[in-house]
């Protein structure tokens, strides 16, 4: 292989192992204050704002945040809350996966994607009192 193409086939995979391939989902809307805290790092949220498996979507007392994840699940989440995103895998060709969040206080509407549908338990949603096995269907959890 020439030193060019060896050099234009290793950047090309560089690319594919950068970390844009973590991304989970996106944020599609908000209001008020809201942030996505990623490893101790604040960072203020905006349509279009990539998600990755453990980020902390945090909403202020007049905040509301709108997420598409990558398998069709849509989260509305309330003001005042504070939603982990602890595990995210979605094997597209094969529409499976896992999906475990967290939710410490606050409200979260979801209605459920792929994950859910794929096999029983495979989306969970934990609270401090409790574990919820989604099944596909859509509901609200609220942690005061």
């Amino acid at each position: 292989m020439r030193p060019l193409a060896m050099l234009v086939a290793l950047a090309a995979l560089s690319f594919l192992a950068s970390p844009a391939l973590a991304e989970i989902g996106r944020v599609k809307s908000n209001v008020g204050a809201a942030s996505v805290n990623r490893g101790g790092r604040i960072m203020p949220v905006a349509p279009g704002v990539q998600l990755e498996p453990g980020d902390v979507l945090v909403t202020g007392r007049d905040g509301r945040m709108g997420v598409t994840f990558a398998d069709g699940t849509r989260f509305a989440v309330g003001p005042n809350s504070r939603v982990t995103l602890t595990e995210f895998q979605f094997d597209r060709t094969r529409q499976t996966g896992s999906f475990v969040t967290s939710v410490d206080r606050g409200s979260l509407g979801v209605v459920s994607g792929r994950i859910a549908k794929s096999r029983r338990d495979a989306m969970r949603v934990r609270t401090s009192t409790s574990m919820l096995g989604v099944r596909g269907t859509r509901f609200v959890v609220e942690v005061p």
